[in-house]
């Protein structure tokens, strides 16, 4: 489900009659529905009865044509009904949509993976098969996807089974949190219309509204109405000057890497908690020929300590248990010291809520243009964007997401007015 606007002849018509229903004390939410351009339009009422005649949720194309389901039924429901569900990979990442699956009363009959990864290996005490041997055990069956990339040849694969196969890819986040579903649109409905009110450009709120129905289809025609070109972010949407560039969440230097190709850098101040991919990186910036400052720490609220999982890639993130590292906690603020810079990108593995905090002072000073994953945990998509308006409010906001299987890479861009 997506939000959008009608025309005000289309509201002045329409609310009086809203109005008069609403009037009924026995009457707390009306759902009106009749045609308007792409399809089924559906008017809401907060709560409290107050009537907000702008807005309305529509299905999208795919959804229209793929489904005959109940409005209020995600695909985590839709697998309940399935004659058989088989999962797509193996690791950490299935576990993960194993739980969730597990708590939907939904259970997975069999594993398998690309024919050139079947050696006979077992997962989770079942043998992983082949494609071919899954299509003769089962007449019947959903696969759920359960592994990520943004390899060209890897999402052609997933291309060529959605078009045999019934295919769900679910987006469960990263950094734990909350499951984005019906529940969760619902509980945050009003945040979300907010959010989405203050994208600046008529595709960021086409990415916003794919994002969502894919969220809660978990297919991959919804995803890929998201998809955009990174080059026009450079060219249309971040400014053009030489620039002095805050990399939090630098990794080994990649995005780094990228802005001195696309912009004559002044300096580059990298942040990155993790101790191996902080030592790529400083040895890559100590190549480039540009001024840098490396900081081995991670972005945050105030300075201090936090503890991290050892993982060595893009997925380092504050550990709850396992093997654990201190790392330096240090907000931007701090770093900078009230220098001024011109671009912040944020993709601190669903720490950006604190490190945006940690650098409000930079943000309210100098409105760098800023570039922030809101991938990482459910609300971000709408949290993250309330929370740059408040720090900031002449910011524009430009939402786009990079081709990438499930629905990473997917940042806002904020750029002063």
């Amino acid at each position: 489900m997506v939000f959008g606007k009608l025309p005000n002849k289309a509201v002045e018509a329409i609310l009086p009659c809203l109005h008069e229903l609403a009037s009924f004390r026995f009457i707390h939410i009306v759902w009106t529905f009749f045609i308007w351009l792409h399809g089924r339009l559906i008017f809401f009422f907060p709560s409290d009865g107050e009537i907000d005649g702008t807005r309305f949720l529509w299905y999208t194309d795919s959804e229209k044509k793929r489904n005959k389901r109940e409005e209020s039924m995600s695909f985590w429901e839709e697998l309940k009904n399935k004659e058989a569900v088989v999962m797509y990979g193996m690791g950490d990442g299935a576990e993960k949509i194993l739980r969730v699956l597990e708590s939907k009363g939904v259970s997975v009959s069999d594993f398998f993976a690309s024919d050139g990864f079947v050696r006979g290996q077992s997962f989770l005490g079942k043998r992983v098969k082949t494609l071919s041997e899954i299509r003769q055990s089962y007449p019947s069956f959903a696969i759920v996807s359960a592994f990520g990339s943004s390899l060209p040849d890897v999402m052609a694969l997933f291309d060529a089974l959605d078009k045999t196969d019934d295919l769900y890819i679910p987006d469960v986040s990263p950094c734990g949190g909350e499951l984005f579903d019906d529940a969760f649109v619902s509980a945050h409905r009003e945040e979300i219309a907010s959010a989405r009110s203050l994208l600046s450009d008529s595709r960021s709120r086409e990415v916003f509204d794919a994002m969502i129905a894919y969220r809660l289809s978990g297919r991959l025609s919804d995803l890929k109405q998201s998809e955009c070109d990174l080059g026009e972010v450079w060219e249309s949407v971040l400014r053009q000057e030489d620039a002095v560039f805050v990399d939090a969440g630098a990794y080994r230097g990649d995005t780094a890497a990228e802005f001195i190709a696309r912009r004559k850098a002044e300096t580059i101040i990298a942040i990155e908690p993790d101790a191996r991919s902080f030592q790529k990186c400083e040895a890559y910036l100590s190549s480039c020929g540009v001024a840098y400052e490396a900081h081995h720490a991670a972005a945050w609220e105030q300075d201090g300590v936090l503890t991290f999982a050892a993982k060595g890639s893009r997925a380092s993130a504050r550990s709850q248990n396992g093997k654990t590292v201190e790392v330096a906690a240090r907000s931007i603020d701090s770093i900078l010291g009230g220098r001024t810079v011109d671009y912040i990108k944020y993709d601190t593995e669903g720490a950006e809520k604190e490190a945006l905090l940690g650098s409000a002072e930079t943000i309210r000073a100098c409105a760098p243009d800023l570039c922030v994953s809101l991938y990482h945990k459910s609300e971000d998509l709408f949290a993250l964007p309330l929370l740059i308006k408040s720090i900031q409010p002449e910011y524009r906001m430009y939402l786009r997401r990079f081709p990438y299987i499930p629905a990473w890479d997917l940042n806002l861009y904020c750029v002063k007015r």
